[in-house]
């Protein structure tokens, strides 16, 4: 039996470089998690995040 091959060569999008929506989608997220990480740090230790980094 003959191997079939298909007649079109499928569309890909392009890989998008710089700003578009997924990496503003993942930098928004990364940002949030970056938010609450800072929120339980000074919860659990009681001090800001500069003082527990020694900064101030």
């Amino acid at each position: 039996m003959a191997e079939l091959k298909p007649n079109v060569t499928p569309k890909l999008p392009q890989p998008k470089l710089g700003f578009n929506d997924y990496a503003e989608r993942l930098n928004g997220r990364a940002a949030m998690v970056g938010f609450i990480i800072t929120l339980v740090i000074e919860y659990v230790t009681g001090q800001g995040v500069l003082t527990w980094l020694g900064l101030t």
